[in-house]
């Protein structure tokens, strides 16, 4: 499993305003981007050339990893002028690969601690046309879950329902023998969890079962909660090792009376006044935490002033954003320039 196909083409509509002008597996996780973490997973599973499926500011995903030099892969780009859903973006993909052997696929918005080289292996042991890597969740009823027999192999793909027959959901990492992706029409809209998986479940569809970490970096709680997982440990990247810290910090100014806990990152230029508490949360480069301040669970953008006594939780502040000592900000608030 020499190659693969990262799908990062969606507009992330869910983390506005984050996203207004960075593209969501840019985002950054731990202070490094979400696509760099995926990435560094897969070549540390043996992958050496990759695929990125762009559709949603395209360009910036060449201008910053370029041939892949740098992380010591080869990545190729494959632009989708307008979007064509999951499975339009791996026919299109498709065209760019050059091997025959089986393709890993992933989801660009998804953080994983389980073992690649099992799912493989479990991939080639099967006889199957397509693995899925499959994680239990407490509740499954707000995904489309996936039923599987005694062997793992996967009965139905499913839709969201009110009482599901399983907890098992479909974790966004797939194994696909070459053939099945050269079979999906070209420049068509189609999805690959509707579509695709329905079809090949009456060929054979394994799944890999693992309650290893696994979150959907759906939201902007959800980036904060990966970022911090990753500095506490709870997490794992290659592109960062194994942490056990409060807090990470690039060269910020912090206040010797401010507390940072929780996790928490903080990118160069950051300063946090005296008192300030930022517990669980993301700031990013020169923004300022005032005097007094509480942020908890909420990402911060780049160029951020956050006033003196001012409280956020679970909030989401754009790019320059200037929040003035006595405003009061709603929990759960989406806020830009």
């Amino acid at each position: 499993m020499s190659e693969a196909i990262l799908l990062v083409g969606g507009q992330g509509t869910r983390l506005r305003p984050l996203t207004d002008s960075t593209p969501k597996p840019l985002l950054p996780l731990a202070g490094v981007a979400c696509t760099t973490h995926q990435l560094l997973k897969a070549k540390a599973a043996g992958v050496t050339r990759v695929v990125l499926a762009t559709s949603y500011l395209a360009e910036v995903f060449e201008a910053q990893y370029g041939a892949g030099e740098a992380l010591g892969l080869e990545l190729v780009y494959a632009v989708e002028r307008e979007p064509l859903g999951t499975g339009g973006a791996i026919a299109n993909a498709g065209q760019f690969l050059k091997g025959d052997g089986p393709i890993l696929i992933f989801n660009g918005d998804v953080i994983s601690n389980h073992s690649l080289e099992e799912q493989y292996r479990v991939h080639e042991s099967s006889g199957a046309v397509a693995t899925l890597h499959l994680t239990p969740v407490e509740d499954a009823r707000a995904y489309g879950c996936v039923p599987v027999d005694d062997s793992g192999r996967v009965k139905a793909f499913l839709e969201k329902m009110d009482n599901p027959v399983t907890n098992l959901i479909n974790a966004g990492c797939y194994i696909f023998d070459r053939s099945i992706i050269d079979v999906i029409p070209l420049n068509t809209v189609i999805s690959v969890e509707r579509e695709i998986f329905p079809e090949l479940v009456k060929q054979h569809v394994q799944g890999y079962v693992s309650d290893d970490y696994w979150i959907d970096l759906g939201t902007p709680e959800a980036f904060t909660k990966a970022s911090a997982d990753l500095i506490t440990g709870r997490a794992y990247s290659p592109a960062l090792g194994i942490l056990n810290m409060e807090y990470l910090a690039n060269a910020a100014e912090i206040a010797t009376s401010a507390r940072i806990t929780g996790g928490t990152f903080l990118d160069k230029g950051v300063t946090v006044d005296e008192a300030a508490h930022v517990h669980q949360s993301v700031i990013l480069a020169d923004s300022w935490v005032g005097s007094n301040a509480h942020v908890e669970n909420s990402f911060v953008g780049r160029g951020v002033k956050i006033g003196s006594g001012i409280k956020l939780v679970n909030v989401a502040v754009g790019d320059g954003v200037e929040i003035h000592e006595g405003t009061t900000v709603s929990e759960g608030a989406r806020l830009s320039a």
